[in-house]
């Protein structure tokens, strides 16, 4: 059975980019530089990026461009004792998929509140109680939830180009266009440059160990790293394509899409004067209220955006499974993707309806499985690969140094650090 491949390096890069590109960077981000200080946690986050998490999105590309296979089949090539290593990144790409469609699936259903004007004269009391009762009805939780899982099906059914690459192309510059404009109109509002200076004044004094931590554990999140997407994509790149383009572009766009939709969020926080640390509440029972006092257009604009965004990662999610299925098992691409949608459909309704398996798999696949995916990617490369192979494809021996030594060391202090 022919295995897919991107047509283009583009599809490539904007394929990995959305991976990495996800409501992590929309969601997450803004709240976390909220909660540690704002320009100090930045520029550690950026450092992060550099010195740890691009080396791992590194090996998990060299593993999967060497290979030409899913993430268990490329372990199996590569070593045969840490093969086992594939399967965990193979579950932790299943759960993620299935608490996170839940998340999709409240995008999903802010979209359609924002396009029928529901946010219109609401205060922030009155959004968190809307809030609260999308949470808490399992009809309407679990229905938007089926549809972004849908959606994310419809997407890798068509296959790694016509489907994956093709909506990547499109998708991907899109989402920057309209954070673009939601950063813009942001930053015109009056008392917007408190936001700025929030953003851009670092306070190295706020940077205690947690925050660091932190900084370091959302650049890990941030690019997809430890559940085999990156490994699965590089899998279907062009030959001629390099490894250290493909990762160099999807670290600057992830970053930079990270500080815009920080300058996105942040000054509309300040203009409203809402604490700026107020959690991941900001996307949600926040931002829907200052957005909807600017005109109808730009909630709508900013709820297709993190459908987008969430879109963009559940793909990798499922296209890792269905990659597995398809290589190892043999199984029909449409049936793959048939049989995931329906386990994650089971799970994902789960994770609706009882927010203590939420939690329980946000946490087990963020710290437990997703440490042992990019532990295991960097070990292969660092020490089981043959030297030459991984200069072949990385070009450079910095970069080795990096995978063979500092990562190993920093994906445990992470991991140590989020189990504490």
């Amino acid at each position: 059975m022919a295995r897919g491949r991107f047509n283009s390096k583009f599809a490539a890069v904007m394929a990995m980019a959305g991976s990495a590109v996800g409501l992590g960077n929309i969601w997450r981000f803004p709240y976390m530089v909220g909660e540690h200080g704002g320009a100090a946690f930045i520029i550690v986050y950026i450092a992060c990026c550099l010195l740890v998490s691009l080396p791992i999105f590194f090996a998990e590309s060299i593993i999967g461009k060497s290979t030409r296979t899913d993430t268990f089949g490329a372990l199996e090539t590569l070593a045969p004792k840490g093969r086992h290593v594939g399967y965990i990144a193979i579950l932790a790409s299943f759960i993620i998929l299935s608490f996170y469609s839940v998340v999709g699936g409240w995008s999903f259903n802010y979209l359609i509140r924002s396009l029928g004007a529901s946010f219109d004269g609401l205060g922030i009391s009155e959004a968190k109680e809307v809030f609260a009762s999308v949470g808490s009805s399992p009809v309407e939780s679990v229905s938007c939830m089926l549809v972004f899982l849908g959606l994310t099906a419809m997407i890798v059914v068509a296959g790694v180009d016509k489907g994956i690459g093709r909506f990547s192309k499109i998708s991907i510059p899109v989402l920057f266009v309209m954070v673009v404009i939601i950063a813009g109109v942001s930053l015109s509002l009056p008392g917007a440059e408190k936001g700025v200076e929030y953003l851009v004044r670092p306070d190295f004094g706020k940077l205690d160990g947690p925050a660091i931590a932190a900084a370091l554990g959302q650049s890990f999140f941030s690019l997809s790293l430890g559940v085999g997407c990156i490994l699965t994509y590089s899998s279907y790149m062009k030959e001629e394509d390099s490894v250290l383009q493909a990762g160099g572009w999807t670290a600057l766009f992830d970053t930079l899409f990270a500080i815009i939709a920080g300058f996105a969020i942040m000054p509309a926080v300040f203009a409203a004067g809402i604490e700026p640390a107020a959690g991941p509440s900001l996307v949600f029972e926040t931002l829907p209220v200052i957005f909807s006092r600017m005109g109808v257009v730009l909630p709508i604009i900013f709820f297709l955006a993190i459908l987008i965004a969430a879109l963009s990662s559940s793909i990798s999610m499922l296209e890792v499974v269905v990659a597995w299925m398809v290589d190892r098992k043999g199984i029909a691409r449409k049936y793959a993707v048939l049989i995931v949608f329906a386990a994650a459909a089971v799970l994902g309704g789960i994770c609706a309806t009882i927010p203590s398996v939420f939690g329980a798999c946000d946490f087990i696949s963020s710290n437990v499985l997703m440490m042992i995916g990019a532990l295991g990617f960097a070990l292969i490369v660092g020490w089981k690969m043959p030297r030459e192979e991984v200069l072949s494809l990385v070009r450079s021996p910095f970069i080795y140094r990096l995978i063979r030594y500092v990562t190993p060391i920093m994906i445990i202090a992470i991991a140590v650090t989020n189990l504490l």
